[in-house]
């Protein structure tokens, strides 16, 4: 699929987006419009839009610099700990620092994120047997981990519903003051533009960059920071969304290739179109109420996972 039909589908989508909710506001009011219906748009519905696009393309994004740098198609902040460490993070900012700032809880959740990650790299060195599907599922095991101690904590300081009501993927609350944290994903996706060659050749492995005359360990320092703040910044503002850097940088691959700076751009506008297809989706199926959008991905998302494990087992 060419990059214009891929602008041309979000373009249509935003503009669907817009004029999708409780309060009726259509197209043809553009040209006449209350005071209240702009109100509506310019707080809710456009911050909205915006949250979605930027938090579809940048963990999409970081899904496949984890995807490169592990050399696994099947590695992804889903599925290598980074959303529970972050997750974990969050419970740690909570019960520490009750009345810190949102950026404060950024930092501390960033800290844990990126530590998790760092964990489950080193323990990717360290595992023999590196088959493309055991990997994941050590990551899953790991994350669950992670998870269990969270959860313990959470039980033990009653934070359990105040997690799960938090941490769960939702769109609606996009409104202006709530959703500028993720203007930070911006730059950090720039940053990983600059080094996708890079991230290319650090994923053909060390032995192989090194003798390139890349600095092998600073550009996986840096992936897994862009990772880690990326899936940060998502989950204290939206909330945790699965298996998007899975499945959208292996679709963008089955057409793209692998080389990591001409499939940037897809994967970020594909990314940024699954989320606003499954948004629209969680908006109307039950309209007027809507469907998280971390349970309508991880619905769809699960689905073609194992459609991913299939093909991949039916090619081998």
């Amino acid at each position: 699929m060419k990059k214009r039909h891929l602008i041309s589908i979000l373009i249509i989508l935003s503009f669907t987006s817009l004029f999708i909710g409780v309060k009726n506001v259509s197209p043809l009011d553009l040209f006449n419009m209350r005071e209240d219906q702009l109100h509506i748009l310019t707080a809710s519905r456009f911050p909205r839009l915006i949250s979605i696009i930027i938090a579809g393309m940048s963990m999409s994004i970081a899904g496949l610099i984890m995807q490169q740098l592990s050399r696994n198609k099947f590695v992804s902040p889903t599925t290598a700990g980074t959303l529970d460490s972050a997750r974990l993070g969050i419970l740690v900012s909570l019960m520490l620092f009750t009345s810190a700032s949102p950026f404060i809880k950024m930092l501390v959740a960033f800290a844990f994120a990126l530590l998790g990650t760092f964990i489950f790299m080193k323990i990717l060195d360290r595992i023999k047997f590196k088959d493309a599907i055991f990997i994941p599922l050590v990551g899953l095991m790991f994350g669950n981990i992670i998870g269990s101690i969270t959860t313990f904590f959470a039980l033990k300081e009653d934070l359990v519903q105040n997690m799960s009501s938090w941490l769960q993927g939702n769109f609606s609350m996009m409104i202006q003051g709530r959703y500028e944290l993720l203007y930070i994903s911006i730059p950090i996706v720039l940053v990983a533009y600059l080094y996708a060659n890079k991230f290319t050749i650090a994923g053909m492995g060390e032995e192989f960059s090194v003798n390139l005359g890349l600095n092998h360990k600073q550009v996986v320092n840096v992936g897994l920071i862009i990772v880690a703040l990326v899936t940060t910044v998502v989950v204290l503002t939206v909330g945790m969304i699965p298996f998007l850097g899975l499945i959208i940088p292996n679709i963008v691959t089955i057409y793209q290739g692998d080389h990591l700076k001409k499939s940037l751009s897809h994967t970020a506008l594909m990314g940024a179109i699954f989320v606003l297809i499954c948004d629209i989706f969680g908006r109307v199926i039950i309209y007027p109420y809507e469907i998280p959008i971390g349970v309508t991905v991880g619905v769809i998302g699960s689905g073609i996972f194992l459609y991913l494990i299939m093909r991949r087992k039916a090619y081998e």
